[in-house]
């Protein structure tokens, strides 16, 4: 009988156990243990895991929002959503499930099996944040939630008004300082990462700044354009219009580094160490959603980030592709996790 590659290797593996079985205990409880886990995969006995993972996915994907329509995480979800139809063969739908600033989505996801059918897709607020501002947060990130994809990075641009006679960030922070307590700035509400950028820059040069919460861009870039403030953090697309039409300077943007998108525009990271507070974008998964799944997930979502048009849908948005792993995502929100948590604690900012 012609012996086949699989028989001539089981053939092999019993010769071998034949000729060391004088090598001792050890040596032959491992080789009794090989053999025996041979025979279980012939016989069709696999980690529950590993064959979900062969399989995965056989129906559609949800990706829960924690923003509505046209935030931030749910334009990135969506440009990934297309992509990832296309590569794993099944549907990736996008819920929208805004309120109760994102713990609406979380809660959402949490009573959803943890089957990796389920994923969230928020910025790091929902867990640097919002356990900071509010005390009634009931989920606790690494305890309910992992990190599944580094999806984006979009960074915040600080814009001024042309009436405070200022081009750049320099000339703002001596302004700022010769008149002290008569300048403000808009944010989208407090806790807002808008709001904890310029509390950040203000500790770190000692400024006095007014802060004047708004319910989002919507209402504080109308407000910045109309001289109600002197200044406000904003996304690009939501400042590029008026920067165009000279209605506003940009000064600085919130990130370590400069954008490609406005590289002419210095970043805070370069004018104070350590300065880094730009939103960072990621899919997550409930806290037992199997690990294999989540792998398979974030190598996925790696392959669209490289997309050309994938980079150049976000960059439409003001927003850097990334496609990093779980592991980068859960760096990056400790990171966040710490960096808020200290200027929450030094702007003295209390829980709600």
């Amino acid at each position: 009988m012609k012996k086949t590659p699989h028989s001539l290797h089981m053939h092999s593996l019993t010769q071998d156990q034949d000729q060391d079985q004088d090598a001792g205990p050890i040596d032959h409880a491992k080789r009794q243990g090989l053999l025996a886990g041979l025979s279980l995969i012939g016989a069709g006995f696999l980690p529950e895991s590993f064959a979900q993972s062969s399989t995965y996915p056989t129906k559609p994907i949800k990706i829960i929002i924690t923003h509505a329509a046209g935030g931030l995480p749910d334009t990135v979800a969506r440009i990934y959503a297309q992509r990832l139809t296309d590569r794993l063969g099944q549907p990736v739908v996008v819920e929208n499930k805004p309120g109760a600033n994102g713990v609406l989505a979380i809660q959402t996801l949490l009573a959803l099996p943890a089957d990796g059918y389920a994923l969230l897709c928020t910025d790091g607020s929902s867990f640097s944040i919002n356990p900071l501002i509010y005390k009634s947060v009931s989920y606790e990130y690494k305890r309910d939630i992992v990190a599944a994809s580094f999806a984006a990075r979009a960074p915040l641009y600080l814009a001024v008004h042309p009436k405070t006679g200022v081009s750049n960030f320099k000339e703002l922070v001596a302004l700022a300082k010769a008149k002290p307590g008569t300048l403000s700035y808009g944010s989208s509400g407090v806790g807002s990462t808008h709001h904890l950028s310029m509390e950040a820059i203000k500790t770190a040069l000692s400024l006095n700044i007014a802060h004047i919460p708004f319910k989002g861009s919507g209402q504080s870039v109308p407000a910045l354009v109309g001289g109600q403030v002197d200044m406000a953090f904003a996304a690009l697309p939501s400042l590029s219009g008026f920067v165009k039409s000279a209605q506003v300077r940009l000064v600085a943007n919130n990130a370590a580094k400069r954008s490609e998108q406005e590289p002419s525009t210095p970043a805070m990271g370069e004018i104070i160490a350590g300065f880094d507070l730009a939103p960072v974008i990621g899919l997550l998964a409930a806290k037992a959603t199997p690990q294999p799944l989540i792998d398979r997930i974030s190598q996925e979502m790696a392959v669209v980030a490289k997309m050309p048009e994938v980079i150049h849908s976000l960059s439409l948005a003001g927003i850097e592709a990334v496609g990093g792993s779980a592991a980068e995502f859960a760096l990056a929100l400790d990171q966040e996790i710490s960096r808020m948590t200290k200027i929450v604690r030094d702007a003295h900012i209390q829980q709600e």
